[in-house]
């Protein structure tokens, strides 16, 4: 089997809420998705998605997505999309760094072997653990009163992970985690997310000010070292997230002592082939994970929901499912929430058929 065309198309997802606001001021109302078919000479066409939380909040940019396929799709043309080590290692010599430019095609050709397999990636990852898993709910950065009824609302709708986006004024953030903890119940988990946006003497104040809340901490700072630093200072439950972008820094991290959980985005490691490499890593070590991407719509949240699906139960902290999120759906057979949980397709490969005739010309088209 070989490559014969990569096509791409860009695909506007706005967002039920309005906007996503999370730390420094950062917010989004219309996320910019780049959805990607790679065709083979065998019939088998795969789908991926990618989709950067804007340009402010990792090194990776919408526009650039598309502009890096245009780069890397012909040095894949004739290539065996099932063999996806070997298929990675030519995306890397012909395309240095950059690997959420990669994340797409990755996908599309789990998807393809998958069809070939006639089995559900979910099986070919590693397996279905149990019939669904939790799925935690994002609550935009608001005021305290508004985040709390936020996450009360979400729990009516049988949410139980949380995640709070806090990072911005630490006095206005511990009342944030306060309020919200207020209207939990037992079982709930909250996760107050700083999405770097503490100086480490704010998160020192903030991890004080909240020592006696059932709260995980999660990437308070910028770097490593600093979030290292804030979590020598608290017994909290911690979780890595930004940092987190390759074997490397996960093992690292491991010896350090400098997380309980970790969170691992499809797209910021380069795919499923990468993000599995860690995630197995993860289960050996004993760390628990958060499975998810950056941001995405239907073909995304299939993804993940195969990523998770087939990690072990108790390695799983949560996982998420962003086409909830959003206003428009781009795929028929996606994956969708019942009571706060999620399941992946039955269906060989990811399950899901894009919905091309909504989608206008293609923005990227090698053949």
């Amino acid at each position: 089997m070989r490559i014969t065309r990569i096509t791409a198309w860009q695909v506007d997802l706005p967002l039920h809420e309005g906007s996503y606001k999370w730390s420094g001021g950062k917010s989004v109302a219309v996320f910019d998705s780049t959805v990607v078919a790679v065709e083979t000479d065998a019939g088998i066409t795969g789908f991926g998605e990618v989709c950067p939380l804007g340009p402010a909040y990792l090194p990776a940019y919408a526009a650039g997505v598309r502009a890096g396929l245009k780069e890397l799709a012909p040095e894949l043309l004739g290539e065996d999309p099932t063999q996806l080590g070997k298929l990675n290692r030519v995306m890397d010599a012909a395309l240095k760094g950059h690997p959420y430019v990669k994340s797409a095609v990755d996908v599309a050709c789990w998807d393809i072997l998958g069809k070939q397999a006639g089995v559900p990636v979910c099986v070919l990852l590693g397996g279905r653990f149990g019939d669904d898993f939790h799925l935690y709910r994002a609550i935009s950065q608001e005021s305290p009163d508004e985040m709390a009824a936020r996450v009360a609302s979400y729990r009516a709708e049988g949410y139980r992970r949380f995640q709070l986006k806090v990072g911005g004024d630490p006095d206005t953030d511990i009342q944030r985690i306060k309020a919200v903890t207020a209207v939990l119940q037992p079982g709930d988990r909250l996760i107050a997310d700083a999405n770097t946006g503490w100086l480490p003497h704010e998160a020192a104040r903030v991890v004080r000010a909240v020592r006696d809340v059932d709260v995980y901490i999660e990437q308070p700072c910028l770097t490593y070292e600093e979030c290292l630093s804030v979590r020598r200072r608290t017994d909290h439950p911690f979780v890595l997230d930004e940092v987190i972008d390759g074997i490397d820094v996960l093992i690292r991290a491991h010896g350090d002592g400098a997380m309980d959980v970790v969170n691992l985005k499809i797209s910021k490691l380069g795919g499923l082939t990468k993000t599995k490499q860690l995630r197995d890593l993860c289960i050996t070590l004993g760390i628990a994970m958060t499975l998810e991407d950056s941001w995405g719509g239907d073909i995304v949240t299939a993804a993940i929901a195969h990523l998770a699906h087939s990690t072990p139960t108790e390695f799983l902290f949560t996982a998420t499912d962003f086409n909830s999120y959003v206003t428009r759906s781009i795929a028929e057979g996606a994956p969708k929430r019942k009571t706060g949980r999620l399941a992946a397709s039955v269906l060989p490969g990811l399950g899901i058929t894009p919905k091309f005739a909504e989608f206008g010309s293609p923005a990227v088209d090698v053949q």
